[in-house]
């Protein structure tokens, strides 16, 4: 009867369980956390994305109620905000496909005011913000998706790729586009706007 044996046999199988439930116990964000921390930029994604400025805070409710919903699936080696972004993007290609079906009068009512500049500095301001927005709206969904992720958002490439799960050669591809579209639009309504 070798007790010594059964011990430390069972003492390397629990440890083994130890050691299998360790890597099973992911700590994963907290949701409370989570939407206080990434709200604002759900929001103002979804704008960049062309969503109707009346429906940005239900569309930002939406998307967290998929994150809320995929939260156990998150993989802590990936960064948040291009997990966040694909949800936004697909809740904003949703919503513009529901658009087409039913148009509406959209009036947009979010002007923040900034009481710093001059009243020159803030026109000119305002200029290229609506400049900005105009031509991000003519973009191609596609192509303004990658375009906020990595030029207004930072994101690299592969975390862009990553997050709207395409190849990366073809993420490259839309930024390229993107950024000759986006300078041939904004030629073209700047010259309307002379």
């Amino acid at each position: 009867m070798d007790r010594g044996g059964a011990g430390q046999m069972g003492g390397v199988k629990w440890r083994e369980a130890q050691s299998e439930a360790a890597q099973l116990t992911v700590i994963r964000p907290r949701f409370p956390e989570l939407f206080e921390a990434y709200a604002g930029y759900v929001w103002t994604t979804l704008r960049r994305l062309g969503a109707r400025p009346s429906e940005l805070d239900d569309l930002t409710h939406d998307v967290f109620v998929q994150v809320f919903r995929h939260l156990d699936e998150y993989d802590q080696a990936r960064p948040i905000k291009p997990w966040l972004f694909g949800f936004a993007f697909w809740i904003a290609s949703e919503d513009r496909r529901r658009v087409r079906r039913r148009p509406e009068l959209v009036v947009d009512t979010l002007e923040a005011v900034d009481l710093n500049p001059t009243p020159v500095e803030h026109l000119l301001a305002q200029e290229r913000r609506e400049l900005a927005w105009a031509v991000l709206s003519e973009l191609e969904l596609d192509q303004r998706a990658v375009f906020i992720l990595h030029e207004l958002d930072g994101c690299p490439i592969p975390e862009v790729a990553d997050g709207l799960g395409i190849p990366v050669p073809t993420a490259y591809s839309r930024l390229r586009l993107a950024r000759v579209d986006f300078n041939r639009i904004a030629r073209r309504l700047r010259s309307r706007q002379r």
